[in-house]
């Protein structure tokens, strides 16, 4: 590792430490010429994912790109940052497990709004809107209709289930 201030190849770890995520390590260097002290961090080599869109165009999986998609629709919700990066994390871990390497714009928007379902109904009907390219108001009422309906079969699900622990 070259040191940046004198561009000495010659240095020497101090200390490394391993991330909370346990994918990275974290060196503290030190120059052997200049005696300059720096940072570095160590992450294994990953071979890319690549999203394919619904017009057949490939491009490398954009982690902030999808992050940025969700902030919006829950914009003002309670929806905590933490629970939007678990989210990212999932649809990335996903994606990554795939044999190909490859995984289509839809199946990452169906995995974001299973969650988003049972985790705040408007920002999921907010997603929806934009990922399902809403054109007209009837497209809020099926959506909305469709979700009332999960809503009332889970509900009957949760109360089935209680009846049964009951007796």
């Amino acid at each position: 590792m070259k040191c940046r201030q004198c561009k000495s190849e010659e240095t020497k770890v101090l200390e490394s430490r391993e991330s909370k995520d346990g994918l990275t390590v974290r060196r503290r260097r030190e120059c052997q010429n200049c005696g300059y002290r720096f940072t570095t961090f160590e992450r294994s080599e990953e071979l890319p994912v690549y999203v394919v869109k619904r017009n057949g165009a490939r491009e490398p999986f954009d982690r902030q790109k999808l992050l940025r998609s969700m902030t919006v629709a829950c914009q003002k919700r309670a929806v905590s940052a933490k629970e939007l990066e678990g989210i990212a994390d999932y649809v990335e871990l996903t994606a990554s497990q795939r044999d190909d390497r490859e995984i289509s714009s839809q199946v990452i928007g169906e995995l974001v709004l299973d969650v988003l379902r049972h985790l705040d109904p408007v920002a999921y009907v907010r997603f929806a809107s934009v990922y399902r390219a809403f054109s007209d108001p009837e497209d809020f009422v099926r959506e909305l209709q469709r979700l009332a309906q999960n809503s009332r079969f889970n509900k009957t699900q949760d109360e089935l289930e209680n009846s049964d622990s009951v007796q």
